[in-house]
């Protein structure tokens, strides 16, 4: 007796929802970790949370609504912290009070739409309800990011390696780091249904470790923790279904082993 379609499409779409997901967390990944820019991932998080329940509300693709407002929040931050507070600390300051302000501004639009909006499943994300159109908007992200890292590499490299000189050379460290917050924005939208806003940078920063310490390149480090991406979004999937429990948060927590892991193998390296 052959499989009923409607239940092979009840586990299939899901399976290849994390796939992606755990692909376009493992590519972008290591860039933010080389240009430290994990807080700042953090942030975009955040902020596309009122844009994306504004977008659902009305109706919209939430990845419009994301867009707008993970890059007009981004930019507020850029122009606070380079015109008034220079130093590290300042912005860190700036970023977390933004996020902050971002993330009760979603939550009170949500509370005003009056149960239009989902507010569990955009933060912590819901596999089980992903449809044709997420998963058709997850393989664009993925898309245009292998096609901005395919194109700017040596760009990419360059600016992570060395900042100043990458400026001083006459790259367009602007329009890079703009690149880059374009395409961290995409991927957290994209990858909502997966692992919602707010568990999605665990699986952009663990993974990016384990694979900058096994690897000699970006490349080799994207490629590494892709891989090690999948394999914690796939196997986070399938034990959340044995444990019946929601995965994004099965899949958040297993990122705390490659921490252990990265944290170990980095001690036997210095013994």
């Amino acid at each position: 007796m052959s499989p009923d379609p409607i239940t092979i499409a009840w586990w299939l779409l899901p399976l290849l929802m994390a796939l992606l997901t755990g692909a376009m967390g493992g590519v972008v990944g290591p860039l933010l970790v080389v240009r430290r820019r994990v807080l700042h991932s953090n942030l975009i998080a955040h902020a596309v949370l009122p844009g994306v329940a504004l977008a659902m509300a009305a109706g919209i693709d939430p990845l419009l609504g994301g867009l707008a407002s993970g890059l007009s929040v981004t930019w507020l931050a850029e122009r606070l912290s380079s015109r008034h507070l220079l130093e590290d600390t300042g912005q860190e300051v700036v970023a977390n009070t933004l996020l902050a302000a971002s993330l009760g501004l979603g939550v009170l639009l949500i509370q005003a739409l009056d149960g239009d909006v989902d507010l569990n499943s955009l933060l912590f994300g819901d596999l089980l309800t992903v449809g044709p159109v997420e998963l058709l908007r997850a393989g664009i992200a993925l898309g245009m990011l292998l096609v901005l890292v395919r194109s700017r590499y040596k760009h990419l490299v360059f600016l992570a390696m060395d900042p100043e000189g990458a400026a001083a050379a006459g790259l367009p460290v602007k329009r890079l780091q703009q690149l880059l917050s374009l395409a961290t924005t995409l991927v957290i939208v994209s990858g909502m249904a997966a692992v919602g806003l707010i568990l999605s940078i665990a699986l952009y920063g663990a993974p990016a470790l384990i694979g900058m310490r096994t690897s000699t390149s970006l490349a080799g480090a994207m490629a590494r923790s892709a891989i090690i991406g999948v394999t914690v979004t796939v196997g986070g999937f399938w034990l959340a279904m044995l444990v019946n429990s929601p995965p994004g948060p099965v899949i958040a927590c297993l990122c705390v082993p490659l921490l252990l892991v990265s944290s170990a193998s980095l001690h036997r390296g210095v013994r």
